[in-house]
């Protein structure tokens, strides 16, 4: 029996499972490397920690590297499932309301034209629509 493979959710997985490990591989130096600082966004752990006190300013400081440390493995670890399909639904899931929380976080904490030029809001409800057409 042959399994029909639907291109454009492989499409749509591989590319926010790109974009988190690509998010990840800014935070962490990667890409400051490959192609120098002032081609990243944040280039460094610690500037990731800073942008992270802005988007929850309720979170006492001593909390937010614990908070971003985490945020990034769950990114590490949903995009490298999105990216091998291992339980789509639940991680396409997953991914929507991170990507979303993301985007409030920025647009109510930054302003309203970040999200949008980050695309948080399109990768958002892309994951949704993974979600809602998985299995």
């Amino acid at each position: 029996m042959i399994k029909k493979i639907d291109y454009f959710s492989l499409f749509a997985r591989i590319a926010i499972g790109l974009s988190f490990l690509s998010a990840v591989a800014d935070r962490i130096g990667l890409w400051t490397l490959i192609l120098g600082s002032e081609n990243v966004v944040w280039g460094n752990m610690e500037n990731f920690i800073v942008y992270t006190g802005v988007l929850v300013p309720w979170i006492p400081n001593q909390i937010l590297p614990l908070l971003a440390w985490s945020v990034t493995l769950v990114e590490i670890v949903l995009g490298v499932l999105l990216i091998i399909g291992f339980r789509q639904r639940i991680v396409a899931l997953f991914s929507g309301i991170l990507l979303l929380t993301f985007a409030f976080s920025m647009l109510f904490f930054t302003s309203f034209k970040a999200p949008l030029d980050y695309s948080v809001f399109t990768a958002a409800a892309c994951s949704f629509l993974l979600y809602k057409n998985s299995k």
